[in-house]
């Protein structure tokens, strides 16, 4: 099993709005403290996969969100 990702932290923030501009809506955001369970940063190590298939994950959030809402969209006719 591999843990795909970019091997940089990402704000959550960063995928709210990557979400919010490919569904062209604004999301009702409430901020909170952090919560029992909450992680400050974590990043994925993509050093295995890398090696065993020689593939390094580079694909900006922006456009992997945007991706997977389209192909959700026209999967699920939405």
């Amino acid at each position: 099993m591999f843990n795909i990702g970019n091997s940089k932290p990402t704000p959550l923030i960063a995928y709210i709005v990557a979400v919010e501009q490919a569904l062209g809506i604004t999301a009702e955001k409430q901020f909170l403290p952090m919560q029992p369970g909450d992680v400050p940063a974590t990043a994925a190590d993509t050093s295995a996969l890398e090696a065993w298939v020689g593939f390094k994950p580079n694909t900006p959030v922006r456009e992997g969100v945007g991706r997977f809402v389209a192909w959700y969209r026209e999967f699920y006719g939405v």
